[in-house]
């Protein structure tokens, strides 16, 4: 059983406290937090020490799980890598990419474990495709949110678009090519709402949206591959497969649960497909892999280099998105 310490307890710091207590594979120790509303919060409703010294807290730990804001990941990460613990620290990895690298350095040489909190990868919907071939050239995603103060302390792209630029990654294994990004500050001081528009040199093209100043809620995912049609809906946590097919494909399991398409080039056969999306608690999932791979000696799935790649492409959102502001 491995000791971890929370730093951070604010909303989401919370659902991790209740999480971990679930975990077998963790003992929690305690955490720290000097904000007094959050600390007496976490204590009464999970019954776990405070600790008032951030080193005292790490010191008596192998896990460090950090959830505070975005400004204070790197330093924070920086100490606990450098007394050899594990370190699972929520998205984005640091505020800036100079500091991500420095991260991922420090990861290296004290051989510890880092995982970066892109929970999407661990959403049902996501998970629920399973082995389905993925080779999109087309990808369209939209998240948006009603807004909420918390958050704002960063531009929209580190805030919400980086979970589908994470997702973009995983998906499409290619270079990024060119980016086109506009983006508008309208209640904070960065960015509330922006569009992005990604070229990838395998050809493949994304156009992202992600709004924080939305009347309505939204997570989806859209992809276009030859002969083939994907969404996921992160919000509603359920996915669905169109796929094109000759008459005479060999691999045709059931006719029945075709219908026929007529086109140019002949006649197609389409089947529509559901995947099952099995319920799951995705912060908890996150954890629980995050402590099999410290284990297991083994590539976390979200690991720093992957959230440092998601990082550094926010950021060349966000450098785009400058370039025009008139």
């Amino acid at each position: 059983m491995m000791k971890i310490g929370v730093l951070g307890v604010g909303h989401l710091g919370k659902i991790h406290l209740k999480c971990i207590q679930m975990i077998d594979d963790y003992e929690l120790v305690g955490f720290y937090d000097p904000n007094e509303d959050n600390a007496t919060a976490a204590i009464n409703s999970y019954s776990v020490k405070r600790f008032t010294d951030i080193d005292e807290l790490i010191d008596a730990v192998d896990v460090v799980d950090i959830i505070t804001p975005t400004i204070t990941h790197f330093e924070l990460a920086k100490l606990a890598i450098q007394k050899g613990k594990h370190v699972f620290i929520e998205k984005p990895l640091t505020n800036t990419i100079e500091e991500g690298q420095i991260l991922l350095e420090l990861s290296q040489q004290h051989g510890v474990k880092v995982q970066v909190g892109h929970v999407e990868r661990f959403n049902p919907a996501f998970l629920s495709l399973g082995d389905t071939p993925l080779n999109p050239k087309f990808i369209e995603a939209h998240r948006l949110a009603m807004f909420n103060p918390r958050g704002t302390d960063v531009s929209v792209v580190l805030d919400l678009m980086i979970h589908d630029l994470d997702i973009l990654l995983s998906m499409v294994p290619s270079k990024v090519k060119k980016i086109n990004a506009s983006g508008v500050a309208v209640v904070s001081d960065t960015p509330d709402i922006s569009n992005a528009r990604i070229e990838f040199e395998n050809g493949c093209v994304a156009n992202l949206t992600a709004s924080r100043i939305s009347m309505k809620q939204m997570r989806k995912v859209r992809l276009f591959q030859k002969d083939a049609y994907i969404s996921i809906d992160f919000l509603e946590k359920k996915s669905e497969v169109i796929r094109l097919y000759d008459k005479t494909a060999s691999n045709l399991q059931s006719l029945d649960s075709f219908v026929e398409l007529p086109t140019p080039k002949g006649d197609k056969l389409i089947q529509i497909k559901t995947p099952k999306a099995e319920p799951s608690n995705a912060i908890k999932m996150e954890l629980e892999l995050f402590a099999k791979s410290i284990r297991e000696n083994t590539r976390p799935i979200v690991s720093i280099k992957d959230g440092f790649n998601a990082l550094k492409l926010a950021h060349q959102i966000i450098e785009e998105i400058e370039k025009s502001v008139v």
